[in-house]
Parts: structure tokens; sequence; C-alpha cells
């Protein structure tokens, strides 16, 4: 596929992410609404329609994270091949990570629902139930994040797209990097939590960078680096 057609899909795929993700939240927030691990299972016993359509829509994004990495792969490969690998495999483990989630929720729909001799005790449950919410939460975050950084970083450089569009990706992929590990290991409140503010502001400047540089590349899609122009045009110019 030619530079163009890369620059297009990728731009379309961060689109279709973005409202497929903010959707399973909303979804999720739903089903896992109340305080309390025995509140959350009760709603999710309630609302195990919802956390399965979930699960088709994470199906979704994991495939969605790894087009995404073939396709920024493609963008950047010219400009720095090493990079751009580590880009895609950034990607990779962060639709994997995904994957991982599913098995995480069709757990606490088991949980939730589970009746007679298969469902376990009231401690083992309540104890069960909180691990598998915390479980593998932040770790894809982090991967797309340094994939993000080291793509932002390689769109600067090649100034394959405006410059203060892709300064704003590398500076909000870098706080990332830097929050979402101290999130993993207890710091902030320990790990994400998608229905708090302090998540969403945090998150809001990659939002914004991703929503534009989506727009930017369907409409525009990416200038060559000027390092890697066809000898024709370098002795033209």
């Amino acid at each position: 596929m030619t530079r163009t057609t890369n620059a297009r899909i990728a731009g379309f795929t961060f689109l279709f992410y973005i409202a497929v993700g903010i959707t399973s939240l909303v979804l999720l927030g739903r089903a896992t609404g109340g305080k309390g691990i025995a509140a959350k299972l009760a709603s999710i016993a309630q609302h195990a329609t919802e956390v399965r359509v979930v699960v088709v829509l994470t199906l979704l994004t994991s495939f969605s994270a790894l087009v995404l990495g073939v396709t920024l792969y493609a963008i950047t490969r010219e400009q720095d091949p090493d990079l751009a690998m580590l880009v895609l495999i950034c990607r990779v483990i962060e639709g994997l990570n995904n994957v991982g989630g599913i098995s995480t929720m069709l757990g606490l729909v088991w949980l939730a629902t589970a009746t007679g001799a298969d469902a376990p005790d009231i401690a083992a449950t309540h104890a069960l139930g909180a691990f598998l919410q915390r479980a593998g939460g932040g770790v894809g975050a982090f991967f797309s994040a340094v994939g993000s950084t080291l793509f932002s970083y390689l769109l600067l450089r090649g100034r394959m797209i405006p410059i203060p569009l892709a300064w704003l990706g590398v500076l909000a992929s870098v706080l990332l990097v830097v929050i979402l590990p101290l999130q993993l290991a207890g710091f902030f409140g320990g790990s994400v939590n998608w229905f708090s503010w302090v998540t969403w502001l945090m998150w809001f400047p990659m939002f914004v960078f991703e929503v534009a540089l989506a727009l930017w590349l369907i409409i525009k899609g990416v200038a060559m680096p000027p390092n890697r122009q066809s000898p024709l045009k370098e002795a033209v110019s």
C-alpha cells in the first residue's frame, strides 16, 4: 500500500478505536456501578448483556491496535526502521493486553451470575472479583503511550505533520509514559480508574492529539521525510 493509503487507514482506525473505546467505557461503567465489590458484581449480573457487548468491542479494539501498528510502521519506517519496528511491537503488546482483558470480563460475568454448585462461597467471590477488577489495568495503556511517544518523535523528526501537532503528541505521550508506571506501582491512587476525572484529565491531551492527527492523516496524509526524498526531486531542488 502507498503512504497515503496507510495514512488514511491509520486515521480512520484512530477514530474507530476512540469511538469504540469510549462506548466500551460507558457500557462498562453502567454495568459495574455501585460501591464495593458485592454491589459491582450484583450490577454486572443485572447488566450481563452489556458486558458481553463490551467483550465484542474489546476484540475490535485489539484488532485496531494491530492495524495501527502495521500502518504506523509503514508511515515511519523510512525515517527510522528500528524505532518504527518498536512502535509496531508496542502496538502488538497493547492489542494482546486488550485480548487478555476479554478473559477478565468474562470471568466477572461468570462470577456474578454463577449459581448452585458452580458458585464459589461469598468470601471467595468477593476476593476473586476484586482481583479480576484490578488485573492488568494500565499495562496495555503504558505500551500504547510508549509507542505513541516514539511515533510522535518520528513524525516530528521527519516533519511529516505540522510541528505543533507533532510536539503535542510527544508531550502528551511522555506525560502518560511517566505517570502510568507510577500508577501501576501503587502511586497516584493505584491502577488506572477510567471513571475518575483525574484519569480523563491525564488522557485529555492524548485524546486531542489523536483526534487531530486522525483528521490530518485522512485529509492531508503525511509528508515524505526530507532526507528520504527521491534523487530526482533532490536534483531539481
